[in-house]
């Protein structure tokens, strides 16, 4: 069904178990990541990588799961909408030619028919050979689903930055407080949204697979770049009340692509990711956070589970 050559199958099922403990969350870096506060986790396991596109492929042929991306939109819910624009899709991110401005996320960011997790950045792409690349384009459902057919669960926003943290506490990022030099995390080297050098030894554009960069004290890989990841946590501002969301991670791909119905529940991302610039949007890092619509799906969102 789908041709994943290239793969790394020895990441699979690797999980780290972390013994839990207090630790100093949050930040004040932007307004919503404080105020910096002591939290207590229990012991847990977090799988050691983020949930890969073979062990989506595998959930998806056991169960015959279809993710929200691919289901067709109810007209009802979306009045007055043109009929092509219901069609079944997600957000697609597309660089510019050029410098744009900054404030308007919808210069880079495109709704296309056609997109999912089995063609993330539209009908004509496919997962071949990145088998062991983060899925994405996956949904707060998807992700939950997933969790729950593999006897896990989603983390909650203070277990997966307390695991980010790797232990060291009120350092700016997951390996200390340098600036990332494009090898301690897939965020984005150049210029914001239109040149790309890429990151890595792999000099990774877009996703890269999955262990590509050191792991943090814990022995997690990417927890911060490649992919921001889904949380249970509702979005509270300064983890208290509603804010708007970082722009880099829009808020609803479904409601904002098609400017038509009613928001749902948002939930908190956490990591930041490949879209991630400094001069743009600095959150690969562990405190750093995004509110996401419970229906929407990116090419740079994705999970990882616990138990």
């Amino acid at each position: 069904m789908w041709n994943l050559d290239g793969d790394r199958g020895e990441v699979i099922n690797d999980m780290v178990a972390l013994q839990g403990g207090a630790f100093w969350m949050g930040s004040d870096f932007y307004l919503e990541e404080g105020p910096v506060h002591e939290e207590w986790v229990s012991p847990f396991e977090l799988d050691r990588h983020a949930v890969t596109n073979a062990q989506f492929a595998e959930f998806v042929c056991a169960t015959g799961y279809v993710t929200t991306a691919e289901r067709p939109l109810d007209p009802a819910m979306f009045p007055g909408a043109r009929l092509e624009s219901l069609e079944p899709g997600s957000l697609v991110f597309t660089p510019t030619v050029g410098p744009v401005d900054l404030r308007d996320w919808t210069q880079w960011w495109e709704w296309t028919p056609g997109a999912d997790w089995q063609h993330p950045g539209g009908p004509s792409t496919s997962l071949e050979g990145k088998g062991d690349h983060p899925v994405v384009q996956v949904a707060f459902e998807d992700a939950n689903a997933f969790a729950r057919w593999s006897g896990k669960r989603l983390p909650t926003e203070i277990e997966w930055e307390f695991a980010a943290r790797g232990g060291l506490d009120q350092a700016k990022f997951a390996w200390g407080d340098e600036p990332n030099d494009g090898m301690r995390a897939n965020s984005w080297q150049g210029q914001f949204p239109y040149l790309n050098r890429g990151a890595g030894s792999g000099s990774w554009v877009g996703t890269a697979p999955v262990g590509s960069f050191p792991p943090n004290d814990f022995g997690l890989h990417e927890m911060t770049g490649n992919t921001w990841e889904w949380t249970t946590t509702y979005w509270t501002d300064r983890l208290q009340d509603p804010v708007t969301t970082c722009a880099c991670s829009p808020d609803s791909a479904r409601s904002a692509s098609i400017a038509l119905g009613e928001a749902t529940a948002r939930r908190v991302l956490k990591g930041g990711s490949h879209l991630c610039a400094p001069e743009y949007c600095l959150r690969y890092r562990p405190a750093a956070r995004s509110a996401q619509t419970e229906d929407s799906a990116t090419t740079h969102q994705g999970f990882r589970c616990v138990r």
